[in-house]
């Protein structure tokens, strides 16, 4: 089965992170890195409510994370790793120019 979260800034940049083979996640240990790479990125909620859904909080943690750390090897793995067990879905698409996150 694929494993794969593609993260895409725009039309000539993208990032692919093949997962299968990387060890899972579970999804509370997902969990708690991405809330962990939030506070560290000092991302704030999309919504004016401040409520946060789970996709909106991968959305905002890779947004923030930029060029720099979605072109780190380890932490893409990591953030692909958690985001994908998170979601609960082996494939993840995230657009950040469109705000959108698909499976």
């Amino acid at each position: 089965m694929q494993s794969e979260v593609c993260v895409i800034q725009d039309e000539r940049t993208e990032w692919r992170f093949e997962i299968g083979r990387l060890p899972p996640l579970d999804s509370a240990e997902a969990r708690d890195w991405l809330d962990a790479q939030f506070t560290q990125l000092g991302s704030e909620p999309l919504r004016p409510s401040g409520k946060l859904l789970l996709a909106d909080k991968v959305l905002v943690v890779a947004r923030d994370a930029g060029p720099r750390l979605l072109g780190d090897p380890a932490w893409g793995s990591q953030f692909a790793r958690a985001a994908s067990a998170a979601l609960g879905k082996p494939v993840v698409r995230i657009d950040l120019g469109a705000l959108s996150v698909s499976y």
